[in-house]
């Protein structure tokens, strides 16, 4: 009985000493891909930014940043599909003003909840929207564009990336400010779709990020008519701001951010906020989002967090004062 006795002690001592090792054998984070899901479809704003800091983290981390493009209903789709996701750190979302702070303040029936089930992980970039019209359009001017339509109410329309999303709710700021204007908004699964039917004059204007407008707007496809923001894009330097051409109230940009699902682990939040403030800060990256039309940001997780909720507070309110109503 003793030598039994002995040998299930020497068996617990054994377990116990080798526990710790086992836990300290655990592989360190990262050791395998990460994917990076974009609300949007290829070639908007987020995922042109969404795609460059997949790539700068991709280095940075030691494995592959996969974006995974899922689009549809504003953005809702895609993040509510990263909400969902195992929060391991192997899934972060590409976010922005729509799926954060428009959308949760147009729509109480959200499948998620912009605040609890998310982690803020890092704010990286801010754009302003331009307003645009196909190369073939009679508009040369802002205020040739707002005399045609207060000539003809309902006789023209603008397209977005859908209802809730930044175009439409930046749209909407503009026939506001711009005295009430009476336009059909036709929504679309994705900026890249407007674009299309905006070249082919099927669509009147556009409100876009100038990330994904700048190409076309360079390459004479589309023409660039205001800015919003506090002052002139360094990438769209000749457009005027909507302050200039007289249509106040449109000092305002979105912003783009990463968030991961709700408890993903502290460190590896402060990991990725770290390389991706690091990524910002380059003067490559820096340079490109510049060129792009972006002004990139550094920020903490609680700054970031700050930045969405404020916004969604002053969004909600622009919906409530134009009786905005989702669909």
């Amino acid at each position: 009985m003793k030598t039994l006795f002995a040998c299930l002690s020497a068996a617990v001592v054994g377990a116990a000493a080798v526990w710790p090792l086992a836990a300290s054998a655990q592989p360190a984070w990262p050791n395998k891909p990460l994917r990076l899901v974009v609300p949007f479809p290829a070639g908007g704003a987020p995922d042109i930014i969404g795609r460059t800091q997949a790539q700068q983290l991709s280095a940075a981390l030691g494995q592959q940043v996969v974006v995974d493009n899922n689009p549809g209903a504003g953005g809702t789709i895609g993040a509510d599909l990263a909400a969902k996701a195992a929060p391991d750190g192997y899934t972060v979302l590409m976010s922005t003003s729509s799926t954060h702070s428009i959308g949760p303040a147009l729509n109480a029936r959200m499948p998620y909840d912009a605040f609890k089930d998310f982690m803020p992980v890092a704010h990286v970039a801010n754009a302003p929207s331009v307003l645009v019209v196909g190369q073939n359009a009679p508009w040369r001017t802002a205020q040739d564009l707002i005399a045609a339509v207060k000539a003809s109410p309902g006789k023209y329309n603008y397209g977005s990336s859908g209802i809730g999303t930044y175009p439409h709710l930046s749209a909407e700021m503009f026939k506001w400010r711009a005295g009430g204007l009476f336009v059909v908004h036709i929504p679309y699964r994705g900026t890249g779709l407007v674009l299309t039917d905006l070249m082919a004059g099927q669509i009147g204007f556009l409100m876009d990020s100038a990330v994904s407008a700048q190409s076309h707007i360079r390459d004479g496809k589309i023409r660039a008519l205001a800015v919003s923001g506090s002052k002139r894009s360094a990438a769209l330097p000749t457009v005027p701001t909507f302050a200039e051409i007289g249509v106040p109230g449109m000092e305002f940009s979105n912003w783009f951010g990463i968030f991961a699902p709700a408890g993903t682990p502290a460190d590896i939040v402060q990991r990725l906020n770290r390389e991706l403030n690091t990524i910002v800060r380059a003067p490559d990256v820096a340079e490109r989002l510049d060129k792009l039309g972006a002004e990139p940001v550094v920020s903490t997780p609680e700054q970031f967090a700050k930045t969405y909720r404020d916004e969604y507070t002053s969004w909600k309110a622009v919906i409530q004062r134009a009786g905005i109503r989702a669909e």
